[in-house]
């Protein structure tokens, strides 16, 4: 246990890192919004392509895994939607609750991370679970919100949904990437260096990153935070192994990565819609920074666990 804690430590101390940077203000608001930016549409982006084109759609795709993170992860939503039901909020409240439940940081801080921790290995079934937080969820959000403001109808919340999957650059890099793959296409060595060079700063670049954004964060709203992180850290993991473990035929290395990612902290990128919705941002940045920094501990006791898992 000791020894998964100091491995995920220097992930951690890349996030202190980025916070203190942005807490003193050696790195501006605008600063921090560019390093984002760099990191999601060019380091992350070439990192992700360069992964999918060395995988097959299927080494990656698998029905039992959909399955099992599906199962589990609705679980979780609609009793965090049923819990908030009860408690009288909007649809658009609801739902993001909900989403807030589920939806970890795989992009910035899973991707990296667990490739690290768990070997290359992982690589599929990360940029599987990544695959599905985007498209089924991150769809279901916007059409739910989108509906419930009366501002287009369910099939217009669709295609908006829809067209910001297509403009996503962790989607694109990933498709193009299997893509690639599923042509033979020979990788160009000045291209292979390119993406890799590229693709390194993605790991340090988005530890950072996060940090940084989460300096500008008010903890306001905490009980619901403390509500909402502990649905994320504890619930959403429980409720993956068990549908992963028992109830589909889940390869067992495979389902270790998945609850690994069930563990990981709340998504920065809810922030950013809740925002833009403005539908209780404070509420939300509130789970994301609490969600955080319990992560630093929960998140090597699971690594631990799932490392036991028979294979």
């Amino acid at each position: 246990m000791v020894e998964i804690f100091l491995k995920t430590l220097p992930f951690f101390a890349l996030i202190a890192l980025g916070y203190g940077a942005g807490r003193t203000g050696f790195f501006s608001k605008e600063a921090i919004a560019y390093l984002t930016k760099f990191v999601f549409y060019f380091a992350l982006s070439a990192m992700l392509f360069r992964f999918a084109a060395n995988l097959s759609l299927g080494e990656i795709f698998d029905w039992a895994f959909v399955g099992a993170y599906l199962v589990g992860s609705f679980a979780v939503y609609a009793f965090t939607a049923l819990i908030a039901v009860r408690r009288g909020l909007s649809i658009a409240e609801i739902a993001f609750e909900a989403h807030t439940s589920v939806i970890g940081n795989v992009g910035f801080l899973g991707v990296p991370m667990l490739v690290l921790l768990l070997g290359e290995a992982a690589v599929g079934p990360v940029i599987l679970v990544l695959a599905m937080d985007l498209t089924v969820f991150g769809s279901l959000v916007v059409i739910l919100v989108t509906s419930s403001k009366g501002s287009t109808s369910p099939v217009g919340a669709l295609k908006a949904a829809i067209s910001g999957l297509a403009a996503n650059p962790m989607i694109v890099s990933i498709s193009i990437g299997l893509l690639w793959s599923a042509f033979n296409i020979p990788m160009w060595q000045p291209l292979d260096d390119f993406v890799t060079i590229l693709g390194a700063a993605a790991t340090p670049g988005a530890l950072v990153a996060i940090g940084a954004s989460l300096s500008t964060i008010k903890a306001r709203g905490l009980v619901p935070a403390f509500w909402l992180s502990g649905l994320k850290l504890f619930i959403h993991p429980i409720a993956v192994a068990i549908a992963a473990l028992w109830l589909f035929p889940v390869e067992p290395f495979a389902a270790s990565v998945m609850i690994a990612c069930a563990a990981l902290p709340v998504a920065g990128n809810i922030y950013i819609l809740a925002q833009h919705y403005q539908i209780n941002p404070q509420k939300i940045s509130a789970s994301i920074l609490v969600s955080t920094v319990i992560s630093v501990a929960t998140v090597s006791v699971v690594i631990a666990l799932v490392k036991q898992i028979p294979l």
